[in-house]
């Protein structure tokens, strides 16, 4: 990154490349040779918890919070740069700055929209790492790309609320440290507005009728170091009423409002991830010979890692672009840049991971490089936070608008 951002930006971002390199690389293969050795396959390796202290004493921690009283105090913007470093190590990295999803989108719903009790009872504990969480709204039996088809039910029982539903892909949620879910349904299914039939409640895990049925894996990994993903069975759950987040009926615009900044999120780090994906494909390219001469100087792979140099520093520009305009006119004013990075990102990085992988031959595809686990994470975010189909409708519609 050529161009120079402010001077706090700047100093951090040299704290963390040093932590990165210090810490952080270093501890991939520590941690994967720690947790053979767990008894679970969900407990948390030592050197996780040593990256966290380290990151912490450093002031490297809840960077993604833009509000000064719980988080960094950084601007989208600002927050950018640092969440692409991370993505170049993304089991690890955002773990170790307490910024890793779930837990990040958890905590800005909580800091917007929770009571004082509920911050006090969870949002504190989770800005300390103390404890991680879920977000349980995906569900197996109804196109989940359109929230309003959720069917969970959330019905007011007199000082309670009854939870009866079941979701999956529930990630952090086979994590033993999860200690609070926050759950999406519907309190008010026969409502005239679809869009204000949902709610959002807290549940802790250890609620009777909450059931943690298995662990989905995606693309055959289980993803342990984000607590994996889970099916999860919700049979008359119990909760009292002030554990809803918010109003009735305000399940969907918090929903909205926790995915505009995670969707931002996920596409820095996707950028790391590709950076980090033409670094070991250049590495690769300069230490193998084909053919008679070394791969770096066959022309395909010349203008593989061309092609990928442009199109990250494309993305790039349109990432800080979105940033800058969610800080100064807000979520609804980066509506169409939010839409474009969350369709444009994850595609291309998609394609240079898979590019990385060819020039790695069977190394790209085995345990012993981490493309293959970079790979399988890209191509599930064109899902996550809402299908590319779904961006590229809405989107569509916006600028069809200009002409009708």
């Amino acid at each position: 990154m050529d161009f120079q951002f402010d001077a706090r930006t700047e100093e951090l971002r040299g704290t963390l490349l040093a932590f990165m390199d210090e810490f952080v690389y270093p501890a991939e293969e520590v941690a994967h040779e720690q947790r053979a050795k767990l008894a679970s396959p969900w407990d948390t390796p030592a050197v996780v918890d040593e990256l966290k202290a380290e990151a912490r004493r450093q002031g490297l921690w809840n960077l993604f919070l833009p509000d000064a009283e719980h988080g960094a105090g950084l601007t989208n913007l600002q927050y950018a740069p640092l969440a692409e470093i991370t993505g170049r190590s993304p089991q690890l990295a955002p773990t170790a700055l307490n910024c890793a999803a779930p837990d990040t989108g958890n905590m800005e719903v909580l800091a917007q929209f929770g009571d004082g009790p509920q911050k006090d009872r969870w949002l504190r504990p989770l800005l300390a790492g103390e404890i991680r969480s879920a977000f349980a709204m995906t569900e197996p039996d109804v196109a989940s790309s359109d929230a309003t088809n959720i069917e969970t039910r959330i019905r007011r029982d007199g000082d309670d609320y009854v939870i009866n539903g079941r979701k999956w892909y529930i990630s952090g949620a086979m994590n033993p440290d999860c200690a609070i879910f926050i759950v999406m349904g519907k309190t008010d299914p026969d409502g005239e507005d679809v869009r204000r039939q949902q709610s959002m409640v807290l549940v802790p895990r250890d609620t009777p009728g909450l059931h943690v049925r298995r662990a989905m894996q995606v693309y055959g990994y289980e993803d342990h170091y984000h607590g994996g993903h889970a099916e999860v069975v919700f049979e008359d759950v119990r909760v009292p009423a002030t554990n809803l987040i918010g109003e009735e009926g305000g399940g969907f615009a918090i929903a909205q409002a926790r995915l505009g900044p995670g969707r931002i999120h996920h596409c820095m780090r996707l950028i790391g991830m590709a950076e980090r994906a033409i670094e070991l494909m250049c590495r690769r390219a300069v230490s193998r010979t084909a053919f008679g001469k070394p791969l770096a100087a066959q022309g395909q792979v010349q203008g593989w890692i061309a092609d990928a140099r442009v199109t990250v520093e494309q993305l790039r520009l349109l990432v800080l672009k979105t940033a800058w305009l969610m800080d100064t006119v807000g979520n609804r004013g980066a509506h169409t840049e939010i839409q474009a990075i969350k369709i444009a990102t994850p595609r291309a990085v998609v394609d240079i991971i898979d590019r990385a992988v060819q020039v790695h031959g069977a190394g790209g595809v085995s345990q012993d490089f981490p493309l293959a686990e970079l790979w399988a994470a890209a191509r599930t975010l064109k899902l996550a936070d809402g299908p590319d189909e779904v961006h590229q409708r809405s989107l569509a519609r916006r600028e069809l608008k200009k002409y009708l």
